[in-house]
């Protein structure tokens, strides 16, 4: 006998009850094929309450597909309580991928003709939610008509539906534009909230729509004074502050309303701000200054909102603070340093995101001026931060004081004291650029190099550290002998302390490969600047002839190799290493001058015929010194021929084919373009171009581009051309990114896309494999 069917309630406590997933599969399978069995049935009294079932069955997550054409059976159906499920059926069930949802037009035009308020209700929810452009075309006048009706409900339901037909139908602005004048005269709230929502989304999509609201906006800003000042509506005051919901929303009508500087200075003088509505409208307060490009004065205001935002006991009113002035702190630079104080007591919130947020900020806020002041803030926040932290702190001072670093031997404590506190988070170029910066600074050599024996005395189980240690050890041994060191205290060290300290590197169980190879090359360099007997030596480099790692094996071979064979080449081959030039400032500067000469060498006088003709006699001479080497096949013999054959191709290499642009996201007509350019000075270096377009009809707004490249890399993102990329090929968007790759490592480039688009927060991120070869080797 087949069990009778559940009623709604049974079904819930019944699947509620169930103790696995297999029983529930169970019940919910038994119950559907009784709804089946009673949709063939056609039975028009139980056939909502089947329905009120299936829709339960749905949210659950289980296919409800066939109840689709119930719905559109209960909506045309004369009774309230079938209209209510199967309106509520078709909200839930059907959208634009399906053809059923066509077939409601014609009951949805019926129920909003027949004056019934609850069920004009209904189909403008329904229509709201659901509704197509075909439909919304075909019942844009129904939903005009019901603007203008009495009903208070009506109206505040049927301007949220023409909110979504203008979203889906941009070119409906016409039909709503006369009606929004008049429901601005309301003094009900949801009308007035709806009102203020529809003028933004018919200004946002249409320029003449923008223009005709031009002459309501002193309208607007006097319904916010009187919120402020009067109030409005007291049962919609909530803790003290009089409509926070439509104070918020006509400041987030900014695009629209363009709000007097007088309403703005109002609205943050007399808002309470002890409670979180008062915060909520001084916020939106701040967002309207900031994004309608206010006064400078205006927006210092801002600026002083949000940093009193910084003081409040709310941990979430402090991180919106500090996201807040993250994006202003490019803009008004100089105001938001008055908050640096209270910016950086935030680095020792508990929080994990406050700090981080604080630490980003900090880290914006430093400049030449502020720099010695701020780093000693943010290396004892390096000491005692989170481990999850301080990656990025390590890598953002490290960035900081290369940038504003107001001498050499400052820059030189600052990257040995995050190599001391945090060495095995910093990046991997820390080494290479503290390398570079103690070689180019002759004056310190022997400070560095006993700041550094100190450092490694005391600790050997920071990497990093040790590594650049051991190599200035290595280069500047002799100095850290001689004992003349007038920047520090002296230092009385002699040559078996020194390579007893490199030999317990060797051996240490926390020394990389990497590290063991610093170590050893920094032995073989103090056998030419050490005064005593290198037996000691030899038989260290000796021992590793047989380690297991390959290359310091090859290592180990090549120096005893030295040793045997070589002996009396040995000082020369271990000279001390020659400035390697870096791109920079300094760099920049050369290559100007390079390319000066280079402009004046073109416009010196060619070599006369006899001067060609004594080069080309000087190279057969270097040519027949050569004893069986083949001659040279006969040169060309006109004037100067040879000359342009033999100097100028190896010294005017032909340029560089382009490298090809890359298209690397599109979504919804909005486009991510990558050009690159590597400079032939610099090839090393690889500029990249972002180009963000937008052919949709709406426009981006908040559009910001991250990126992140592997730790060999070297990463700097130039700020933007702006932050909004209009609709249909407006202007783009162009950011400059300049990665620095001297291994020639594959590139690869993660990147992170947030932009608002059709009133939608949009959040990308995806990784860039598919980089041309061109573009890094």
């Amino acid at each position: 006998m087949v069990a009778p069917s559940l009623k709604l309630q049974d079904l819930i406590e019944e699947i509620r009850g169930a103790k696995t997933q297999a029983q529930e599969r169970e019940v919910i399978q038994k119950e559907c094929a009784h709804i089946r069995a009673s949709f063939r049935d056609g039975d028009p009294v139980h056939r909502h309450r089947q329905l009120a079932k299936l829709l339960y069955v749905h949210m659950l997550g289980y296919p409800a597909h066939f109840g689709q054409m119930e719905c559109l059976k209960l909506i045309a159906s004369s009774r309230f309580t079938d209209k209510r499920v199967g309106y509520l059926g078709a909200m839930l069930l059907l959208d634009e991928r399906h053809d059923a949802h066509l077939l409601i037009t014609n009951s949805i035009k019926n129920d909003l003709s027949q004056g019934i308020q609850p069920v004009q209700g209904l189909a403008l929810c329904t229509l709201s939610t659901m509704g197509s452009a075909e439909m919304c075309r075909d019942l844009a006048p129904e939903v005009e008509k019901l603007l203008l009706q009495p009903s208070p409900y009506v109206r505040k339901k049927a301007i949220l539906t023409a909110v979504h037909m203008i979203r889906k139908v941009p070119e409906l602005s016409s039909v709503f534009l006369p009606p929004c004048v008049h429901l601005l005269h309301e003094r009900h709230h949801g009308i007035l909230l709806g009102t203020i929502t529809l003028i933004t989304e018919l200004c946002e999509r249409s320029p003449a729509a923008l223009k005709h609201f031009r002459k309501v906006v002193p309208q607007l800003v006097q319904i916010l004074r009187t919120l402020v000042t009067t109030g409005y509506s007291t049962e919609h005051s909530i803790s003290g502050v009089s409509d926070p919901f439509l104070q918020v929303e006509g400041h987030s009508s900014k695009t629209v309303t363009n709000i007097s500087p007088l309403s703005s200075t109002q609205v943050a003088t007399n808002t309470d701000t002890s409670r979180n509505a008062g915060n909520a409208v001084l916020f939106e307060t701040v967002l309207t200054i900031m994004d309608i490009h206010s006064a400078a004065g205006l927006r210092v205001l801002a600026v002083n909102i949000l940093g009193r935002f910084l003081l409040n006991s709310d941990r979430n009113i402090r991180y919106v603070a500090l996201t807040s002035l993250l994006r202003l702190v490019q803009s008004d630079h100089s105001a938001v340093q008055r908050h640096r104080p209270t910016v950086v007591d935030c680095l020792q919130e508990t929080d994990a995101s406050l700090s981080r947020r604080a630490l980003e900020l900090s880290l914006a806020l430093v400049n030449s001026s502020n720099v010695r002041a701020m780093m000693q803030e943010l290396q004892a926040f390096l000491e005692s931060c989170p481990p999850d932290l301080r990656a990025d702190c390590a890598s953002g001072i490290l960035l900081a004081a290369e940038r504003f670093a107001p001498t050499k031997r400052w820059h030189i404590d600052t990257i040995l004291h995050v190599l001391t506190t945090a060495g095995t988070h910093v990046r991997d170029d820390a080494v290479a650029n503290l390398t570079q910066l103690i070689g180019g600074a002759q004056e310190l050599h022997a400070y560095s190099v006993r700041r550094l024996y100190n450092a490694l005395a005391e600790d050997i189980s920071q990497q990093p550290l040790v590594q650049v240690a051991a190599w200035c050890i290595g280069e500047y041994g002799d100095l850290l002998l001689e004992g003349n060191c007038e920047e520090i205290e002296p230092l009385q060290v002699d040559e078996e302390e020194v390579l007893a300290l490199l030999e317990k590197v060797l051996q240490s169980h926390m020394s990389l490969p990497a590290t063991r190879g610093y170590a050893l090359t920094a032995l073989m360099k103090l056998s030419t600047r050490l005064q005593g007997d290198n037996n000691r030596i030899r038989q260290v480099v000796s021992i590793y002839r047989s380690c297991l790692d390959v290359e310091l094996q090859q290592r180990a071979v090549e120096y005893d190799t030295l040793f045997q064979k070589y002996d009396h080449m040995r000082a020369a081959i271990l000279e001390k290493m020659p400035l390697v030039e870096r791109d920079g400032p300094q760099a920049d500067e050369e290559a100007k001058q390079s390319k000066e000469a280079a402009q004046l060498s073109e416009a010196a006088p060619a070599p006369t015929e006899s001067q060609a003709s004594q080069l080309l006699d000087l190279l057969d001479l270097l040519d027949r010194a050569s004893g069986d080497a083949q001659h040279p096949p006969p040169l060309d013999p006109s004037p100067g021929g040879a000359l342009v054959y033999l100097l100028d191709l190896p010294c005017a290499p032909p340029p560089p084919a382009p490298i090809p642009d890359l298209k690397v996201f599109e979504r919804e007509g909005v486009q991510l373009n990558l050009s690159f350019i590597r400079p032939p000075e610099n090839p090393a270096l690889l500029l990249i171009t972002i180009t963000a377009t937008n052919s949709s009809e709406g426009d981006v707004t908040n559009f910001i581009c991250q990126a992140a490249v592997p730790k060999s890399l070297q990463l700097q993102l130039q700020a933007p051309s702006g932050n909004t990329v209009p609709a249909r090929g407006g202007l783009p968007i162009t950011q400059l990114f300049r990665i620095l790759n001297p291994n020639k490592a594959p590139l690869r480039l993660k990147l992170r896309l947030t932009y608002n688009h059709f009133h939608q927060s949009v959040q990308e991120i995806f990784e860039v494999n598919n980089l041309p070869v061109e573009s890094w080797q």
